[in-house]
């Protein structure tokens, strides 16, 4: 079955495309330069249940593959998104994966535009070294013309009733009222076991966090695409903001919750955790949230379209 996109004139919206099936086989049969934003996460070659142990060496000749076939894919003005962790080594040496692929991203002319560090609070607790609680986004563009939107993902400010106190602009706010540059460090929950997201994969990217990609680096009817996609999440981001989801995985129970999701998100009954909402802290009244549930209905009522 051909990965490109059914287009169904009678359906409008976004719509996804999902399937089992090697990353490089499905991309390849994709249009060069229709991707306005690739983002993924793929295996730190640790393994866990859906890889195989490799040879470092092994490990990054098959990267290489996928990223000079996603750098054919990735649109003029469209952006690229690794995020990885570190990978570990029998005898526990730590191997930071964002330094060992950086030059494959440059050797095609890429340009980075941020190593952003997502920060989370919950894993596992080391004995003979420090707990490991981020990992990095590598965000790289093809060149200086690239999309942009910041005010799509301002955060509130710190201050956000500052004015100046001198000058010309003395008595009027100092900040954009939109709230603040979210930064290149962001703390957002992982997806645990108590995560309301948490499905079988044992390594699944939280909505939220591709949301802010989404939103930051395409406009709305844009292509997403995530060669690893795991259970859907960059695709269940994509449509919550109206733009078109593709993703492949070699799992086929992946892909069947994946689809699962997209029907959720259609009914309206895909429990998110929303977009910017607090961490969870134990000293505050009902943990610093409010008191509405966890559940975030989709952004849009427009109906998908599945190939």
């Amino acid at each position: 079955m051909p990965a490109r996109l059914a287009l169904l004139p009678e359906i409008e919206g976004p719509r996804a495309s999902m399937q089992c099936q090697d990353n490089l086989l499905f991309m390849r049969d994709l249009p060069a330069e229709s991707m306005k934003l690739i983002v993924t996460s793929p295996p730190y070659n640790i393994g866990k249940a859906y890889e195989k142990r490799k040879t470092l060496d092994t490990y990054l000749a098959s990267q290489a593959q996928v990223i000079s076939e996603s750098v054919r894919l990735l649109h003029p003005r469209g952006s690229l998104c690794w995020q990885v962790g570190n990978h570990i080594t029998p005898d526990g040496e730590v191997i930071p994966l964002d330094i060992m692929l950086y030059h494959l991203f440059k050797d095609h002319g890429l340009i980075l535009r941020n190593r952003i560090v997502w920060h989370f609070e919950h894993g596992l607790h080391c004995s003979k070294r420090f707990s490991g609680r981020y990992e990095t986004i590598l965000w790289f563009t093809k060149g200086a013309d690239y999309t942009f939107n910041l005010d799509g993902v301002r955060v509130p400010a710190k201050y956000p009733n500052k004015r100046h106190f001198k000058g010309p602009r003395v008595g009027e706010l100092s900040g954009n009222p939109l709230g603040k540059n979210p930064s290149d460090v962001w703390i957002i929950p992982n997806v645990k076991s108590n995560h309301i997201e948490k499905t079988i994969h044992p390594c699944q990217f939280p909505v939220e966090l591709i949301e802010r990609l989404v939103l930051s680096m395409t406009d709305e009817g844009d292509n997403v695409f995530d060669p690893y996609v795991g259970v859907g999440s960059t695709v269940i981001a994509a449509l919550k903001r109206g733009r078109t989801g593709y993703g492949c995985d070699i799992v086929q129970e992946y892909i069947d919750i994946a689809w699962e999701r997209v029907r959720e998100l259609r009914t309206g009954t895909l429990r998110t955790r929303p977009m910017g909402r607090p961490v969870y802290d134990p000293n505050l009244p009902i943990g610093g949230h409010g008191a509405s549930d966890d559940f975030e209905p989709p952004a849009s009522t427009s109906e998908f379209s599945r190939t």
